[in-house]
């Protein structure tokens, strides 16, 4: 099972928006997928409910984007759906550590949503946004 981490960016003066960073494994999915591409808006992707919960029925996710704002056609995007207790993304392609491309990753569901659940509250607090250090 992969382990999921969930960071933002709190925009200027750091970077010119706010922007999400999804970590599986400590591997930064989106500059392995595409260095192009940043993250969208943490409100639009780690809301309750919101696109990165998982369901029964798989859902196609913008995940990132060249234009820090909206999704975008030719933006990154992840297939998330919900197996019994394990919550798999798939239609990824970067690289893992040893070089070989990473195509689908399984997370356990309670670490899942406690991830989700943990950078959303994040986003709450004044100073509790972090980027990766």
């Amino acid at each position: 099972m992969s382990t999921l981490l969930i960071s933002a960016c709190p925009g200027p003066p750091t970077c010119a928006a706010v922007h999400t960073y999804l970590f599986v494994d400590g591997l930064d999915v989106v500059a392995r997928s595409d260095s192009r591409m940043v993250g969208l808006d943490p409100s639009r992707l780690l809301r309750p409910g919101g696109p990165l919960y998982p369901t029964d029925t798989p859902g196609t996710v913008d995940v990132a984007s060249q234009e820090q704002s909206d999704p975008e056609p030719g933006g990154l995007t992840v297939r998330v759906r919900l197996r019994g207790e394990t919550v798999i993304w798939s239609g990824l392609m970067y690289p893992g550590p040893d070089g070989r491309p990473i195509e689908e990753v399984h997370f356990r569901l309670e670490q899942y949503l406690g991830e989700v659940e943990r950078a959303y509250a994040a986003l709450k607090g004044p100073s509790s946004i972090s980027s990766p250090g």
